[in-house]
């Protein structure tokens, strides 16, 4: 993922910053807990595209 579009990237929803998770390939966002797909290198930023992550995944990215 190019650090740069990382950078201006946010969540559609909260307009907060987004984790990159290179072995998902997802981008997401810890305060709504959701994780958005990254699909043939381009970022999926729909909420109905994205799944909600669980408590045990959460406390793993901190």
């Amino acid at each position: 993922m190019d650090k740069y579009l990382l950078s201006i990237l946010v969540c559609p929803l909260c307009k907060g910053s987004l984790v990159y998770h290179k072995p998902a390939q997802e981008l997401i966002c810890r305060f709504d807990r959701l994780a958005y797909p990254i699909r043939d290198q381009i970022p999926i930023m729909f909420e109905a595209e994205a799944r909600t992550i669980s408590l045990e995944e959460y406390d793993q990215l901190s």
